[in-house]
């Protein structure tokens, strides 16, 4: 895991196969251009994002969606991290919450209501009232309502994080896996997926236990990989960071070299559930459903080739130590539920039965898919 003081990151494993939306690079030049627009940022922060390869990053999530959605979510990743970044991270309201709480809840009030005459000067406002015209356009009016309430989980989540960053504490694993589902901004990406092939998933499907599960599974492993492909950066800097190594550094006493195995591990277990529970949910799918399982299967492997190939994380000015490859095996194979309270319910609804043959998720299983190019 480490070689002399360097922190290594091992091949994670990686059973979805890659694949990239065809005008990725036009997307993440339409970006960098609307970020300037809407002045999303400070222009040292706008910078360094427009530098990220967030286009890219959208076309891997969205890899056979329409162009429109895959510019649309680009635009609102680097909006969230204009957000998570100069708001948080970076700026003073980071350590703030009551003034944090005030301020996220205007810019939701823009997004309930973008003809609302708040905050008109402000960029991040801007930018928010240009994002909610264009979901609205490309979403119905259950997917419109469904982001905003997304959005509004997301701000809670910071505002929790914030309190912490405050108090110079950390989380008990629990708690942090349970908010990480939410400030991950994972959940706020989840109707674009839908706006994406234009569909929307039935409510009865989409409320299901099982396809939550599904949809949680997806949001544990992406974050956790974040948590892993970022720690280089976020441990260099000279301010508090909360990260999923740290929380298992402190719940078990133990050192970073166990806890990144550990991490890994408990990914990898939440992996091999999401195989099964994916694979177990296509027997009586709706087309959108399986469409809606595929988007969090590209999700998944879209974060993970973004994470170890972005500026972001790769911080070449101090290089991080990133695999440049995934593996097929998984680390953990234990089809017993994680000691995590939040989320052990989730192996309650793995099929019955010893695990059968999986099909991994490829992108020509899903009956929407279309226009879909591997890298």
């Amino acid at each position: 895991m480490r070689q002399g003081t360097e922190f290594t990151v091992p091949p994670t494993y990686a059973p979805i196969p890659p694949a990239i939306h065809p005008r990725h690079a036009a997307v993440d030049a339409q970006t960098a251009a609307w970020a300037e627009t809407f002045a999303i940022g400070s222009e040292e922060l706008r910078g360094r994002l427009v530098r990220h390869d967030i286009g890219t990053f959208s076309a891997r999530i969205l890899p056979a969606g329409h162009e429109e959605v895959v510019a649309l979510l680009s635009d609102f990743v680097l909006w969230l991290f204009g957000v998570d970044d100069g708001f948080c991270e970076e700026g003073a309201l980071g350590r703030r919450p009551g003034d944090l709480t005030a301020a996220l809840h205007r810019l939701l009030r823009v997004a309930q209501n973008p003809e609302a005459p708040m905050l008109l000067d402000d960029p991040l406002a801007r930018g928010l009232r240009d994002l909610r015209r264009r979901v609205a356009r490309y979403g119905t009016a259950g997917q419109t309502a469904a982001w905003v309430a997304a959005l509004r989980e997301y701000f809670f989540s910071v505002v929790w994080e914030a309190s912490h960053r405050t108090a110079g504490t950390v989380p008990s694993l629990n708690d942090y896996t349970l908010m990480r589902l939410y400030d991950g901004a994972t959940t706020v990406v989840f109707p674009l997926l839908e706006m994406g092939h234009g569909y929307e998933l039935g409510a009865h499907e989409r409320d299901r236990p099982d396809v939550r599960a599904a949809a949680e599974m997806a949001s544990f492993v992406i974050t956790w990989d974040n948590d892993l492909f970022s720690h280089h950066k976020e441990s260099r800097g000279a301010g508090y960071y909360l990260n999923v190594l740290r929380v298992l550094q402190h719940e078990y006493a133990i050192t970073l070299d166990q806890a990144l195995a550990l991490a890994i591990g408990q990914r990898d277990r939440v992996l091999c559930a999401f195989l099964r529970l994916w694979d177990s949910l296509l027997d009586d799918a709706s087309p959108q459903l399986r469409q809606y399982l595929q988007s969090l299967a590209s999700f998944i492997r879209g974060s993970q080739d973004w994470g170890i190939t972005s500026l972001r994380y790769t911080t070449p000015e101090d290089p991080a130590s990133l695999p440049t490859h995934f593996t097929d095996s998984p680390s953990d194979t234990s089809p017993d539920p994680l000691d995590i309270p939040a989320i052990s319910w989730w192996w309650d609804l793995l099929p019955a039965g010893p695990p059968r043959t999986v099909h991994h998720p490829a992108p020509g299983r899903a009956p929407f898919a279309h226009g879909t190019t591997t890298a």
